[in-house]
């Protein structure tokens, strides 16, 4: 599974990955629990971080 995304995921990735609405997504992303990214409006997150993260 988690090869099948790329390097540097956006909130829809999230989304996907974890089963979960718009609005929860962007309240996990800006919930502080792992580092993301800003560029301009969009938020990145590198694959490996949010893995990690997912697994514990």
């Amino acid at each position: 599974m988690q090869n099948s995304y790329p390097e540097v995921l956006n909130v829809a990735d999230v989304q996907n990955i974890l089963g979960i609405g718009r609005r929860q997504a962007y309240e996990l992303v800006n919930s502080g629990q792992f580092r993301v990214v800003r560029v301009g409006k969009s938020i990145r997150i590198l694959k490996e971080v949010f893995f990690m993260w997912l697994n514990g």
